[in-house]
């Protein structure tokens, strides 16, 4: 059985990660999407288990001193985490594990996963549109929007340490340029010969 990847979809707060990898997940299959641990409260729609596991501070730090995490973060005042065995028990099943966390999970991710795992960053047309969507949204209090607006712009910044950019100007666009990242990286010439064997199909019978 060949090994899943680790797609980690990055990028600031409100700019449509959530939208674009639902949809993108919708149109193909052998896809698992790990949800993470958080303590901040569920905005309204979120169902525990399924957009996130809402759990106490308490717990969190239980977590953290048992070593249950593959990251986690102190993101925007509340704290963010993978669990490592939901992760590496999805990846050795053969399912790729798309994984939707802030910029500073995904990097802490590629530093001990870096073979399994692919970055791709969403970004917003401008600056000015992220506030304009954040503000839109109407779920954080003005308090908490400065926050995520200040903490956007540290994120930005570390794009170049991604593998893929995506500029969410267009929904659908970037919805199947993300299925085309998903794709591509299925079908490099490296793990293609992993799976089928190494050269196997270039070897050619004497007569």
């Amino acid at each position: 059985m060949t090994k899943g990847i680790l797609y980690v979809v990055s990028g600031p707060s409100g700019v449509g990660k959530s939208s674009i990898i639902k949809n993108a997940m919708s149109k193909l299959q052998g896809f698992a999407f790990s949800v993470s641990y958080t303590t901040r409260p569920p905005r309204p729609g979120e169902v525990d288990g399924k957009d996130y596991f809402f759990i106490s501070e308490e717990e969190f730090n239980k977590m953290i001193e048992n070593d249950e995490f593959l990251e986690y973060a102190e993101v925007h005042g509340q704290l963010k985490g993978t669990s490592k065995k939901h992760i590496e028990d999805l990846l050795n099943k053969g399912y790729n594990v798309v994984l939707d966390i802030d910029v500073q999970g995904a990097l802490n991710v590629i530093r001990k996963m870096p073979k399994d795992t692919v970055l791709t960053f969403i970004a917003p047309p401008s600056y000015s549109e992220l506030k304009k969507r954040l503000i839109n949204r109407g779920t954080e209090r003005e308090e908490d929007l400065k926050v995520r607006l200040e903490d956007a712009k540290w994120e930005l910044s570390q794009i170049n340490q991604f593998h893929y950019l995506i500029v969410n100007e267009d929904l659908n666009e970037a919805i199947n340029q993300l299925i085309s990242i998903f794709i591509a990286e299925q079908i490099k010439t490296s793990r293609v010969i992993e799976h089928l064997g190494k050269y196997s199909f270039f070897k050619v019978e004497e007569e």
